[in-house]
């Protein structure tokens, strides 16, 4: 019991983890409320900003990936118990964002800026939806489990995990990818794009392109009912099926959260 106690309160850390990254993530990409954001501190040489920006976004892509794997997760399980691998992965994933944000450099220089008010709060309004399209799609695949949450849970009371059942909530029926539509706003809506900022979303928007196909090449060798899904439902943008969902792979366990 004692063990099961410490893997729920475990479990609580790690959720506490990704919560600050995640709350520290709006301000930071926003240029606003934090200590440090995206565009705020001292400029270093350009090549030496890039190098450093590009080995950060360089470990957490890597990190992102490669412990969301099925091989990996096979072998992690021989050494972290399984009711706690889902929050070692997400406290790996904050850790990451925590450093990207502490070592970040900023670049200087502004492709666009936009002057008119009604134009920059339009901006800020989609930043914001992306923002609510992301948390928002986490529950609605179920937040708990996507955190970890739920697996700890399960394990205090002694109650054997059990994966989620096959479907297709919202706005699933009508983009494969919901999350990564909104983490798509989040990185493009900016009233002012500087240099470093336009290279974090190229190279979030390139990972997220590629993360996709890996994901997806693991759901259609998983389940046979994502072939389908993926024929007739768009990977990003929305478009409605011409047949009725039917009911496949929960989308929510895959490595596409950009949080966890």
């Amino acid at each position: 019991m004692f063990q099961r106690i410490l893997a729920f309160l475990y479990g609580i850390f790690c959720y506490l983890v990704f919560l600050a990254s995640f709350l520290y993530a709006v301000g930071f990409l926003g240029n606003f409320g934090v200590p440090k954001t995206m565009d705020s501190g001292p400029q270093s040489p350009l090549l030496h900003a890039l190098a450093i920006n590009a080995a950060l976004l360089a470990v957490f892509a890597l990190q992102h990936s490669v412990m969301a794997r099925q091989w990996f997760k096979r072998a992690w399980t021989r050494i972290v118990p399984p009711s706690v691998e889902r929050s070692t992965y997400v406290l790996f994933s904050s850790l990451a964002l925590l450093l990207l944000f502490w070592q970040w450099q900023p670049m200087g220089g502004v492709v666009w800026s936009v002057e008119n008010p009604t134009a920059r709060l339009a901006i800020m309004a989609a930043y914001s939806l992306g923002w609510l399209i992301v948390l928002v799609t986490t529950f609605l695949i179920n937040h708990f489990d996507l955190f970890g949450l739920r697996q700890v849970w399960l394990n205090l009371r002694g109650v054997p995990y059990t994966a989620l059942g096959f479907r297709t909530p919202g706005p699933y029926r009508y983009v494969r990818h919901p999350l990564y539509v909104g983490w798509l706003m989040v990185f493009w809506a900016a009233p002012v794009m500087t240099v470093a900022h336009l290279i974090f979303a190229i190279s979030t928007t390139a990972y997220i392109l590629i993360a996709i196909q890996f994901e997806e090449r693991d759901l259609v060798q998983a389940h046979q009912e994502y072939a389908e899904y993926r024929l007739r439902v768009p990977m990003i943008v929305p478009g409605r099926s011409s047949q009725k969902p039917s009911r496949i792979v929960n989308p929510g366990r895959r490595a596409t959260d950009m949080s966890a």
